[in-house]
């Protein structure tokens, strides 16, 4: 039977301030560190993030929808509902936590469910692995934007 639905979680360290990188998890701050994202804000239209906002991201098939579930910066836990209508829905989830002045932990969660063969395949491809090697690369993604811009705090 094909994969309906698949969790997966892997946990990066960032040097950076747990102030400085929670802030890095939202559709803003990610302007920062991901190459080609480019959301479109529908609520609210500035981006600013809260629980309900909602925005978009990709086109054609992988046209996706998003919305913020979960907005808690006091615990630096963030999460989004996403639905990419041609393929699959899913949850992601960012927990940070201070390990130290300059050192933050950063468990990231994600539980997809395939909507039709397209999100079977999708998900059938997205292994433990592939899922790994992604995460570790936001890690090398965000340290070389914290250590680029040093101080900086992205404003959520």
């Amino acid at each position: 039977m094909p994969m309906c639905r698949i969790e997966r979680q892997h946990t990066i360290w960032l040097r950076g301030a747990v102030d400085r990188v929670f802030p890095m998890f939202t559709p803003l701050g990610e302007l920062g560190w991901v190459d080609g994202w480019c959301p479109a804000f529908i609520h609210p239209a500035d981006g600013r993030i809260e629980q309900g906002m909602v925005f978009r991201t990709g086109s054609g098939a992988e046209d996706t929808l998003w919305m913020c579930t979960r907005w808690d910066p006091e615990a630096q836990q963030v999460a989004y509902a996403r639905v990419t209508p041609a393929s699959r829905m899913g949850l992601v989830e960012v927990a940070c936590r201070a390990v130290s002045a300059g050192e933050t932990e950063a468990v990231v969660r994600y539980t997809l469910t395939a909507l039709g063969d397209a999100g079977r395949d999708y998900l059938a491809a997205f292994t433990e692995p592939e899922y790994r090697a992604m995460i570790e690369e936001w890690q090398m993604l965000i340290d070389a934007w914290l250590a680029a811009h040093p101080g900086e705090v992205i404003d959520h």
